[in-house]
Formats: C-alpha cells, structure tokens, sequence
C-alpha cells in the first residue's frame, strides 16, 4: 500500500487522482538519467530544482524520490536532502541471483500447472513482442516485457510466490528496464523469452525454469554485474 504523500505547502497541490500518475512518472524519468550516468552517483536532487525542471509542484517530486529511494537508485539523508546513490554491484548481483530463482520456480509451476488458454494467452503475448523487438521500439517493448513477466507470476498460481517476484522485481526495475537499451538486447530478449514460452508450452518444467535463468544471467550481463561494475558506474 502506498504511504500517504506529505503536504505540500510551498505549492498547490494537485488533484489527489492524479499525484500518483505524476510521481511515477517523474520516478521514471529520474531512474532512466541515473541509470543511464546522465545523473552520476553523488549528484544532490533537489525538490525545488526537479519541480521547477519538470513542471510539478515538490509533492509528486517528494513522492518520486520516495519511489527511487524504495529502489536503492536515491538515498534520502536526514537534513542534507536526497542524493543518486552509488550501487553496492555485490548486493545488487544478490539481487539477479534472488530474482532469477523466484521466477525460475514460477516457470516451472507454469509448465505444471498452466490451463490451455492461459498458455495461448501467453503465447500471443510473446508473438506480439516480435514486431516490437523488430522495431526497434524500446518503451513498448519495456511495457510488453513488464507484462511478461508478470504472466509468469500469476500463471504459476502460488500467490504468496508471485508476491515475492513481484516485489522483488520492482526493487530491480530500474536496472532490468535499462539493460533493454543495449546493443542487440531488445532481440537477444526476445529469443530468451522464446526458449522459456517454449518450455512452458512442452509442459518441460525443468526446461522452463532453466530458461529463466540463463534470461536472468544474460540481462546481469548485459549490466556488466559479472564484472561487478554496472554500467553508471563504469567510465
């Protein structure tokens, strides 16, 4: 559950049905510069400068920060304001391994226990990602792998199971989003994905949730995580 964004009192507020919309925005916006380099570990974000630069009031900043802080991207000090914070590459490596083995075991149910339509469903969603990756077209293939991934959780049918992906997954989905930019990767993720819808679709549990992880361990790559450097922090 969200925890209730503070006041703004140097600014109107704006209508509490969109603050969300914006926040996360905003934390999107931010997370793409930081992981990016384009705010380099260190850089102080200031609420009034990220509000004036970005048209909001300091609420959805306050709240974006928060977001990012949730993540490990932002460190929030007391009286000295938030700054990019600079990844430990050993816990965020733990945090590959934790994740890769999470939806490995969902793959595996999947290809246990996933009914017939809920396999073409997943099927159509992989097919429809092609054109995407073809294209070129990076924010629908985030969006579309997002999904994915997500169809892995619920179709395992191990709720407290996909609650643990899921959290998990938010705290790297900054990292995983930008590893999508690299050379080749919006294909070589397509195909991956193909190796596990193929497994899950054959019924090969074993098949599916080795897939995952060799998905897992080339998106750690792809980060340069293997040489515990990611790429933020690299010259």
């Amino acid at each position: 559950m969200t925890a209730p964004m503070p006041l703004d009192h140097d600014a109107p507020a704006p209508p509490a049905e969109i603050r969300p919309t914006r926040a996360h925005a905003l934390a999107a916006a931010l997370a793409d510069s930081i992981t990016s380099g384009a705010l380099p570990p260190g850089t102080p974000l200031e609420e009034e400068r990220l509000a004036a630069a970005h048209g909001v009031s300091r609420t959805p900043v306050r709240e974006a920060l928060r977001l990012l802080a949730a993540t490990g991207l932002v460190e929030q000090r007391p009286r000295r304001g938030a700054v990019v914070s600079r990844p430990d590459p050993r816990r965020l490596a733990e945090m590959f391994q934790a994740m890769a083995e999470l939806e490995a075991a969902c793959a595996a149910l999947c290809a246990r226990a996933m009914d017939r339509r809920a396999r073409s469903r997943l099927a159509a969603r992989h097919a429809a990602m092609a054109a995407m990756a073809a294209a070129g077209d990076l924010r629908a293939y985030k969006a579309a792998n997002v999904a994915f991934h997500e169809a892995l959780y619920a179709g395992a049918g191990n709720g407290y199971l996909a609650e643990l992906a899921q959290a998990t997954r938010l705290r790297l989905a900054p990292f995983r989003a930008a590893q999508l930019g690299g050379p080749d990767r919006l294909g070589a993720s397509h195909a991956e994905h193909g190796a596990i819808v193929g497994a899950i679709l054959a019924g090969d549990a074993a098949g599916a949730a080795h897939a995952v992880r060799l998905h897992l361990s080339a998106t750690e790559g792809a980060w340069g995580l293997m040489a515990g450097q990611p790429p933020m922090l690299m010259d």
